[in-house]
């Protein structure tokens, strides 16, 4: 289902007409005759979801400044589009003041209307791309922001709030790309140490002869180039989260100087004369399995139990393929923002094929996919062919044919049926109708090999009228006719 709009408008053939043209696009509408009724709509809570307002100005009663105040001062996080029939500077200032994201001036175009809502909808995306980072940075990242609802992602999350209730020692497991960090920082950000500093450390690559000068510090001259004093990595995480990364390329030397922190809670930097206390939160990570390690000799039992108290396993994502449609959402509208794209979504054949995949690379690989996909397609679905290297369909780059690079080989019957000449460009604006009528007549000649005849009976034109436009849009026929040939020689 799309994204659901409140149209609010005392004028029922308004509200009629603004339902058709927002339904036509795929978006669902409620309607409310005034503000206290929109009100009442928005705030209810066994109400219908609301992504966005369309607020009349002009209304009985309540009017429109009214409700949209109350509106962002409740509802902050919704987007309002006003309307207004007079398009007064002073009205347009004053309800962008108010917190309104666009304006529309009656009568507005269909076009200007779902471009206004396309934006406003883009801008919702990035500002909680925003807030997203920003608590990630802050520490304060939550369960309620992991992306997931498969039943082994719920276990994941009760695990992890009842982990982040006390210190205990956490170690995550899964396969690379599953997402460890995240679910790290989603414990961090659900504990007392919400807020506190959230320390990374990745233990493989790190050279080994500078592992214990990284985690625990060093004094100034202990070494040579120890040019100053440097804190370890349990310090710069004191009263925090320190999360040890791939835990099982430590080298045995450090494991066994990493159990004496765990065990009395304090750090020997190089050179130091004496241990310097540390209140530090350790949760670990790796992709690899510990317990043969142990068998094997390459870690440390008594280092596993102590880092092994509370384990939680993440799935990979092809046990978790009911999450890839919410993933995928959620990537497309990321590098939307970040790259100023206009990708709507994916297709239905697109998602099926990518819950198809073995993603051995888990959620790391579908993001770095995604980001592909986003980045070559042309159309605002993603289709199979966006995805190369999963579909094994080459990827249509329709740039090489408006710099002048023409297929060699003529087009199929079944090509014909799969031209598409857009009639909205990349923002969601309509194209002018000289740049369609040039696609239009282009494609047709290269359709009919250049037989102005044909192209001027299939398109309802005169051949003298077909020429006039070929010039007026600088067309080169007789270069298009002499490749085509050549190609059939």
């Amino acid at each position: 289902m799309g994204k659901s709009i409140l149209i609010v408008d005392d004028d029922p053939t308004q509200r009629r007409i603004l339902q058709a043209v927002i339904e036509k696009s795929g978006f669902s509408t409620l309607q409310a005759a005034d503000g206290n009724i929109a009100l009442d709509m928005v705030f209810a809570s066994d109400k219908a979801k609301i992504d966005l307002v369309l607020l009349d100005l002009v209304m009985p009663g309540r009017s429109g400044m009214e409700t949209l105040k109350e509106l962002t001062a409740k509802r902050p996080e919704l987007p309002v589009i006003v309307l207004t029939g007079t398009g007064s500077i002073d009205a347009v200032v004053a309800a962008m003041q108010a917190g309104a994201r666009d304006f529309l001036v009656k009568p507005a175009s269909p076009e200007r209307i779902i471009v206004s809502l396309r934006n406003a909808f883009e801008i919702k995306t990035l500002v909680r791309e925003v807030s997203r980072l920003k608590k990630t940075e802050k520490g304060e990242l939550t369960f309620k922001d992991l992306i997931g609802s498969a039943s082994s992602m719920r276990s994941v999350v009760a695990m992890g709030e009842r982990g982040a209730k006390a210190s205990i020692p956490i170690l995550i497991t899964g396969e690379s790309g599953v997402g460890k960090e995240v679910v790290a920082r989603a414990i961090q950000g659900s504990s007392e140490r919400v807020g506190k500093p959230f320390v990374t450390v990745n233990c493989g690559a790190i050279p080994e002869n500078l592992v214990e000068s990284i985690l625990f510090g060093h004094e100034k001259g202990s070494f040579t180039g120890a040019n100053a004093k440097h804190l370890g990595k349990f310090q710069e995480a004191d009263i925090g989260t320190l999360f040890l990364d791939e835990i099982g390329e430590l080298p045995l030397a450090m494991q066994v100087k990493l159990l004496r922190v765990l065990q009395e809670g304090e750090v020997d930097p190089v050179g130091s004369k004496r241990p310097t206390k540390v209140d530090v939160r350790i949760i670990s990570a790796t992709n690899r399995n510990l317990s043969e390690a142990v068998k094997n000799g390459s870690f440390r039992e008594d280092l596993y139990y102590r880092l092994n108290v509370f384990p939680i396993e993440l799935p990979a994502l092809r046990e978790r393929t009911e999450d890839i449609a919410a993933l995928t959402s959620h990537f497309i509208k990321r590098f939307n923002a970040q790259e100023r794209m206009s990708v709507r979504g994916a297709s239905a054949q697109t998602l099926e094929m990518l819950r198809n995949f073995d993603w051995p690379g888990n959620v790391r690989q579908l993001e770095n996919a995604i980001f592909r996909a986003v980045i070559l397609s042309d159309g605002h679905m993603l289709q199979p062919q966006d995805f190369p290297q999963i579909s094994g369909l080459s990827p249509v780059i329709p740039s090489q044919e408006s710099a002048g690079m023409e297929s060699s080989t003529d087009t199929t019957e079944e090509d014909k049926d799969e031209v598409d000449i857009s009639i909205l460009d990349r923002s969601g604006h309509l194209r002018s109708l000289e740049a369609i009528e040039r696609d239009l007549i282009e494609f047709a000649i290269d359709t009919y090999s250049g037989h102005m005849s044909e192209v001027a009976r299939r398109l309802g034109i005169g051949r003298s009228t077909l020429y006039r436009k070929v010039r007026e849009h600088e067309l080169a026929v007789e270069e298009k006719a002499a490749t085509k040939k050549a190609a059939a020689q």
